[in-house]
């Protein structure tokens, strides 16, 4: 991961360097602040993106892009970023946010922040419509993948031969499949709501707490501006938002209720967020003893029935996972993995600052 990330950094000029290049991270709050602002609309991300790169240079990007992901999660993202000329067509060709072009796959942004490498600690961040992918190495470790966010819009859309491109597919099907096995008490404790959200319950937090998240966060400021901007991102407000807030202990069905096929379900459910990174850095392996998936929350709102408008998410320790497919007739999905206790590295950062300074 150092290696291609310097080898891109390398390949930049100095005009280019100055976007693609941000400060250590830690290196002070307002830095900081920057690092750990990210989006996953078609907004600004921060860096330099696909347009203002050569082929060549773009081709580096995606080998540091490719070295955070397994395959399967390289392949994913590749399909997420081409989903854009998609849905582009999808909406014939006309949506005008006031840019050049508003479906633009050329519209990624690539930033690395410190020396990679080096002695100090050092990450990267890559994100655009539905893709955001943040990685902290501390020590020569790479100790955060999170907030892990990937998108399909459509997320249905045909082949030739009669096949669906479904790239996040899995995710619901496996989802829908373990809901709808519950018995009948454990589904009333799981679904936390007959309506399901307009959007992630977490949005776009830099941490994962109690703070209401409203739509025009969702963009930088001074770009596109969404309508009903003052909006919670969920649509909700009073008592529905109070039943869908995350809570401690978790709200929903734990693993522990569920019968072996079930706990199958989730584990394989799991697999399909965790495994987006190497198998060097993902958490799979914890939910290898069957006894480890007993904590693990499994909550939902909207239609259990395929094709229509549904959220969940998977809760436990160190694990937050959601998941919401609402608009155009539930076929727009957003799928998100975050850690809530090392989200961008943050306690990591901490305790190596801390060593470091003691020193």
């Amino acid at each position: 991961m150092a290696g291609a990330a310097r080898a891109w950094l390398d390949c930049l000029d100095a005009d280019q360097r100055k976007t693609a290049a941000g400060p250590s991270p830690g290196a002070d709050s307002e830095a900081e602040a920057e690092r750990t602002r990210w989006f996953y609309t078609p907004t600004d991300h921060g860096g330099l993106t696909f347009h203002q790169q050569r082929p060549a240079q773009h081709r580096l990007a995606m080998r540091l892009i490719a070295s955070g992901l397994s395959e399967a999660g390289y392949v994913t993202v590749a399909t997420v970023l081409g989903l854009e000329n998609v849905l582009d067509h999808f909406e014939d060709f006309s949506v005008n946010w006031g840019r050049e072009r508003t479906r633009d796959p050329g519209m990624y942004y690539l930033r690395v922040f410190g020396e990679p490498g080096g002695s100090r600690p050092w990450g990267w961040r890559f994100g655009g419509h539905h893709v955001s992918l943040n990685n902290l190495v501390v020590d020569g470790h790479v100790v955060s993948t999170t907030p892990c966010f990937l998108g399909a819009d459509p997320a249905a859309s045909p082949l030739l031969g009669g096949a669906t491109l479904r790239p996040l597919g899995t995710a619901e099907d496996l989802a829908r499949e373990l809901v709808r096995s519950l018995r009948p008490e454990a589904a009333a404790r799981a679904l936390l709501l007959s309506r399901a959200p307009n959007d992630i319950v977490t949005g776009n937090s830099p941490r994962i707490g109690e703070r209401v998240v409203r739509r025009r966060e969702l963009w930088r400021p001074g770009t596109h501006t969404p309508d009903r901007a003052d909006h919670p991102v969920t649509g909700f407000d009073g008592a529905d938002r109070r039943a869908l807030a995350l809570a401690l202990p978790p709200k929903g069905v734990p693993g522990s209720d569920l019968d072996p096929h079930q706990k199958e379900l989730l584990r394989s459910l799991l697999a399909g967020y965790l495994n987006r990174v190497p198998e060097e850095v993902s958490p799979m392996h914890r939910y290898a003893d069957p006894a480890a998936l007993h904590d693990v929350h499994l909550a939902w709102a909207g239609s259990t029935t395929a094709g229509e408008s549904h959220y969940y998410r998977l809760q436990g320790p160190g694990l937050l996972i959601e998941w919401t497919n609402i608009h155009r007739g539930a076929n727009h999905a957003h799928a998100v993995w975050r850690d809530p206790e090392t989200d961008f590295g943050g306690d990591v950062l901490a305790a190596h600052h801390t060593a470091h300074h003691a020193r």
